[in-house]
């Protein structure tokens, strides 16, 4: 139970900023170090995050928090911050998510369309003071996948053969033109605000400057939340149609998906063996499933090659059912 205390700083933290009499409960966390706590004060509410330093770093959320808000998109305000302690008072944007809205209204053209028209929106702005989402970047995210899920399954892979062949593709998933790409944009972290429910953003702290295509991947080919081919395809179209992308765009699309499942695969595979965390194992056949439809797109050929040679079929799922 130990998680669910506020850290020993929280109540001084909090009486500074006039909030010393309210009632703090813990709220569902990620798979980050970071920790979530909402703070009641009457009629009043707030969030408290708790962001533990080292593990942790406030400033790269309080930053784009800000740039965010700004430009008129709905961001959590930074309402206190104690960079020392990794503490931040935040504005409480509540707790109706577009994953649960979607999945009891069954409106998800509607839905998603909200979310895909932010995007197009946030595209129309020149990218932040991030750094840039390279090749190096997305070669050692992609590696993530042999250096965690290929051992936890038993496969001895070919790892200089792997890089080869991401380096054949990766120029696809290159942005001549970055924008802002917050890199978590998915059903989970779009809250719906208000009797308008207009869409509020969480955990964008590792946002960097890449290509527009990555956050259409992240909440279309969403690793905890099963997104129909149709509403899939339908998004994309609604994309086209707002922006004027072509058939290169749709090759972006389709590399960076595939590198960013390979990446989740690793780091979901690290969360089990790792971090003791076997919930996210069982996340590992829904994103094979995207996978193999990026993989089946001609652009990704020779990543498609190497994934024939090295991971059987028999091997592509839950590693930790797959290790019983």
């Amino acid at each position: 139970m130990a998680d669910m205390i506020p850290p020993p700083g929280a109540p001084a933290f909090l009486d500074a900023l006039g909030w010393g009499a309210a009632n703090v409960s813990p709220l569902a966390g990620d798979a980050s170090f970071r920790r979530y706590f909402r703070v009641v004060d009457g009629d009043r509410t707030a969030v408290l995050m708790d962001a533990p330093p080292p593990q942790e770093d406030t400033r790269p959320f309080v930053a784009m928090a800000r740039w965010l808000e700004e430009r008129g998109f709905l961001a959590p305000a930074i309402l206190g911050l104690d960079e020392t302690q990794g503490l931040v008072l935040l504005s409480d944007l509540g707790d109706v998510r577009l994953r649960e809205t979607a999945d009891a209204e069954g409106d998800e053209l509607c839905l998603y369309g909200d979310a895909i028209d932010l995007l197009v929106d946030l595209a129309k702005h020149p990218a932040g003071p991030l750094q840039p989402y390279d090749r190096a970047v997305m070669q050692r995210e992609a590696a993530l996948f042999v250096e965690w899920y290929c051992p936890a399954v038993g496969i001895a892979a070919d790892a200089a053969g792997y890089v080869a062949a991401w380096d054949a593709v990766l120029d696809h998933g290159l942005a001549a033109e970055p924008v802002t790409v917050l890199r978590d944009y998915h059903a989970e972290n779009l809250m719906l605000v208000g009797d308008a429910r207009q869409l509020g953003l969480l955990d964008f702290q590792d946002a960097l400057a890449g290509h527009p295509a990555y956050d259409l991947v992240s909440l279309l080919q969403d690793a905890r939340r099963d997104v129909d081919p149709s509403v899939e395809q339908a998004m994309l179209v609604r994309y086209q149609a707002a922006t004027g992308v072509g058939d290169e765009f749709l090759r972006a699309y389709h590399v960076l998906g595939a590198q960013r499942n390979a990446k989740i695969l690793g780091i979901f595979a690290r969360l089990w063996k790792r971090d003791g965390k076997p919930r996210y194992a069982a996340l590992c056949p829904r994103v094979w499933a995207y996978l193999e439809r990026d993989l089946s797109e001609p652009v990704l050929a020779p990543v498609a090659r190497w994934f024939d040679e090295n991971v059987p079929p028999e091997l592509r799922g839950d590693p930790l059912e797959l290790t019983r």
